[in-house]
């Protein structure tokens, strides 16, 4: 399970990183990812809607995406909100699949922040 310090509860924040974070699209999920003040934990949001199946398959989807989540966490993932929208095709997707798509969308999100960084040092 995440720590409190890295769920993002408010349907405010939902709203705010849906509408302007980037927004990385995959076969199963669509994540969106927006940068935070420097130093701070990394946040982590999901939505599985009834498209995805019974109860049973939203919340087996749900603790997949949390653990990988959890591993990113582990991985050095820090300054940024991601909400992490499960799609229908979820629910028959493996594990593999969705640690994938989650982990890629974190990867290039860190890969733009080094862009961006060193473009700034540039000028």
């Amino acid at each position: 399970m995440l720590a409190k310090a890295n769920r993002i509860t408010s349907a405010d924040d939902y709203r705010v990183i849906v509408r302007r974070g980037a927004k990385v699209a995959g076969a199963h999920t669509v994540s969106y990812l927006r940068s935070r003040e420097s130093g701070t934990d990394a946040r982590f949001g999901f939505i599985v809607s009834k498209k995805v199946g019974t109860a049973v398959r939203r919340n087996l989807v749900r603790r997949r995406l949390k653990a990988v989540c959890h591993e990113a966490l582990g991985d050095g993932v820090c300054d940024v909100d991601v909400v992490v929208r499960a799609l229908p095709s979820a629910s028959a997707a493996d594990w593999n699949e969705i640690r994938a798509e989650v982990l890629n969308a974190l990867e290039r999100r860190r890969a733009r922040a080094s862009i961006d960084a060193a473009s700034q040092k540039g000028e």
